[in-house]
């Protein structure tokens, strides 16, 4: 664990439970544009990603309030969460009886991770390395909101198919993005998750959880 980017979340973040999951904590920032600007002096370069880790967005809080509620899906698994941010569903998994891995290519959010993971008694593999063109090798996959832009939808789908035809549960949660694919996709739970202005366009995000089918 970097302690420099370990100390910066501490510093920048407040422990706090994610709304539609109360019984999980997390280091979470308030507003968006401050931590953004704290990240790329930390980091002394402009234009970094946004801290994605730093925030509970609406799909990993559906996903991991499926999980608490039904830990027979992930108990005693392999268990991804893809492109996990601040490792919530890894997490929740992890409570519900999975050996759990989070990924995420942003190295701060996989140190968030393990600061999280930590906070909730749990143990969570954490991996950076770009997963999106190679094997599956869990049992289920979790992606929560990768469907924000059109270059990451266009390239992330396809590899969540690939898991579901190699016979893994691939779980997406979706808030209604833009480049949700329109196929592909089976409804499996609705959940209303309270957001914030500072981040969504409205309090309260309708978010549905799909299942990936295989590619036809």
């Amino acid at each position: 664990m970097n302690p420099d980017h370990a100390a910066f979340i501490r510093r920048e973040t407040t422990i706090a439970s994610p709304p539609l999951v109360p019984e999980l904590k997390l280091h979470l920032a308030s507003e968006i544009t401050p931590i953004w600007h704290a990240t790329e002096t930390a980091l002394a370069r402009e234009g970094v990603d946004p801290p994605y880790w730093a925030f509970a967005w609406p799909g990993g809080q559906a996903i991991a309030r499926h999980l608490l509620d039904r830990p027979e899906l992930v108990a005693g698994k392999r268990v991804l969460d893809f492109a996990a941010g601040s490792g919530l569903a890894a997490i929740a998994a992890a409570k519900a009886g999975a050996t759990a891995e989070a990924n995420d290519i942003d190295p701060v959010a996989t140190v968030a991770i393990g600061l999280n993971a930590a906070l909730n008694d749990v143990a969570v593999a954490v991996s950076v390395t770009d997963l999106a063109e190679g094997p599956c090798r869990w049992q289920v996959v979790l992606a929560g909101d990768v469907c924000y832009e059109k270059p990451m939808a266009a390239r992330v789908f396809p590899w969540l198919q690939r898991c579901a035809a190699s016979g893994a549960l691939v779980l997406m949660a979706d808030p209604g993005r833009a480049y949700l694919p329109a196929t592909g996709l089976e409804r499996v739970a609705s959940y209303d998750v309270p957001t914030s202005l500072e981040l969504e366009d409205r309090t309260l995000r309708p978010t549905q959880l799909w299942r990936i089918l295989p590619p036809a």
